[in-house]
């Protein structure tokens, strides 16, 4: 069985797992404490797709039978300090500046009061979602494309994938009742978004954009530190940016929910990846 296809089988087993084991999952935490009443099914099914994902990790791993980082086609980086704090500017300095002109021109309006307690989440956020998930999107899925499809071709299925996992909400569903087919009705519900073109041109080409700039500099680095950076300073400015601000309304598809869905993130997206090549191309001068 070739790559693709222990990939496929991967992410099929995950999905179907995760749709099997919500349901008791979200069962039983209701029956251990109050506390989580709180929480509606989909916080459930998306904790049973983790769960599912890093159970069957280790048989996919073993199946491929990866033994080092250059089976994946990563090396050590030198300058791993460098790369990351060169790609949390590289996000983040375009993202700021189209933050103050949101305010500026009033289509965000600064709070009150500074939600001080909310930006440690965000912090927090900015540290661990950019290790994830380029641990798993650019280092194991993208590594493991690249050993048998064109660069190119991978770079377009992660990118694809890493838009579809983000892109997929399945809506707020609090009256339903949760039976052993709930896991399959959020599956069929999530892809309701794609119906709408405004949301599809606004949130899932801005995801896709990010997703290809974060593997492009992946593949030119051969090394995670500077899509973990780039990834860490868009999540960190669209996080306080989003604590501290309210929006006035919501201007499909030139800006969505966030900072970072719609075309004018997009924008910006395009202008942090044109900073990123020239960057490179002085990092990487013969005397550097």
């Amino acid at each position: 069985m070739k790559d693709a296809a222990k990939l496929f089988a991967y992410f099929f087993a995950v999905v179907l797992g995760g749709a099997l084991l919500a349901p008791p999952l979200f069962w039983s935490a209701h029956r251990f404490s109050a506390f989580f009443a709180k929480y509606d099914f989909e916080s459930f099914f998306h904790r049973a797709l983790l769960i599912c994902a890093l159970a069957f990790l280790w048989p996919l791993l073993r199946s491929l039978r990866l033994h080092s980082l250059r089976d994946l086609q990563l090396d050590k980086n030198r300058h791993a300090l460098r790369d990351v704090i060169a790609g949390i500017l590289l996000a983040a300095i375009p993202l700021l500046v189209g933050a103050v002109v949101l305010i500026a021109t009033r289509i965000f309006l600064l709070k009150n009061a500074v939600p001080w307690n909310s930006l440690g989440a965000v912090l927090a956020a900015a540290f661990v979602v950019p290790l994830i998930e380029e641990l798993f999107f650019r280092g194991l899925l993208f590594g493991i494309l690249l050993r048998g499809l064109r660069s190119i071709v991978a770079i377009l299925i992660t990118s694809a994938f890493f838009a579809i996992v983000h892109f997929l909400k399945a809506p707020a569903r609090p009256s339903e009742s949760v039976t052993w087919l709930s896991g399959f009705h959020s599956i069929a519900n999530s892809f309701v978004q794609f119906a709408d073109p405004m949301m599809v041109l606004a949130v899932f080409t801005t995801l896709f954009l990010i997703g290809w700039i974060l593997a492009d500099a992946r593949l030119r680095t051969r090394s995670l530190f500077l899509p973990i950076g780039l990834h860490s300073g868009w999540i960190f400015v669209a996080g306080v940016v989003g604590k501290m601000t309210k929006r006035q309304a919501i201007i499909l598809p030139w800006l969505g929910s966030n900072l970072l869905t719609g075309l004018l993130p997009l924008a910006l997206g395009l202008i942090t990846w044109a900073l990123m090549i020239g960057w490179l191309r002085y990092a990487n001068r013969p005397n550097s």
